[in-house]
């Protein structure tokens, strides 16, 4: 499968592009700075500098795709718009390309629900998490938005706390809800996640939380 990720340099976008060379995927990383990609994986993949929020740089990556999926994020707590920015040009690239299918990397932080314990529901997120990491979530709730007002082939996928570790796939998810006492997410098993994710039709339109 012909595969383009962006976010490609940063912990999951890494991932990303490692786990899906070794299950035997085309991959094409977007990046800003060829230079920041690990040497043994720039003669594997295509490589393509561009800026992602111009959609008329990014749409050769798109181009002939059969998935999309986006690992950008914020890089401090300030006021942002990179998840939107980055949003809305991916998604007029793949419109014009006719591309359909695409992956987005968000955050279980973003909303306490039914799937959180007592703790996290009413007392961690509300008062902590959120508050701290506000400018981010608003940015990525209006992504969402984004994405569920258009008409592509969209999962959003929510990790929580990201951490580093290896040997991805040995975690929980749930659908539209968050996961029960999922307090963190190794960036390998949301990008494990994502590529199972792709060709599963039944995860379209939906929210995926995972915990590792």
């Amino acid at each position: 499968m012909k595969l383009a990720v962006f976010g490609a340099t940063g912990g999951i976008g890494l991932q990303l592009l490692r786990q899906g060379l070794d299950r035997g995927h085309e991959v094409t990383a977007a990046v800003r700075d060829a230079s920041r990609l690990p040497a043994e994986l720039r003669g594997r993949l295509d490589v393509v500098e561009a800026d992602v929020m111009a959609p008329d740089a990014i749409l050769p990556v798109v181009k002939d795709c059969e998935a999309v999926l986006s690992a950008l994020g914020a890089r401090d707590r300030g006021p942002t718009t990179v998840h939107t920015a980055s949003t809305g040009s991916i998604i007029q690239a793949m419109t014009r390309a006719r591309v359909r299918r695409m992956l987005l990397v968000s955050a279980s932080g973003l909303v306490a629900d039914a799937g959180d314990g007592f703790l996290l529901r009413y007392v961690l997120k509300p008062l902590f998490v959120q508050p701290l990491l506000r400018h981010s979530y608003a940015d990525l709730a209006r992504a969402e938005e984004m994405l569920r007002a258009g008409d592509l082939d969209w999962t959003i996928v929510r990790p929580s706390r990201l951490v580093d570790a290896e040997s991805p796939g040995h975690y929980r998810t749930a659908r539209d809800l968050n996961v029960r006492r999922g307090l963190s997410t190794t960036r390998a098993d949301v990008a494990h996640c994502m590529l199972d994710l792709i060709d599963d039709p039944s995860s379209i339109g939906h929210v995926v939380s995972l915990a590792s």
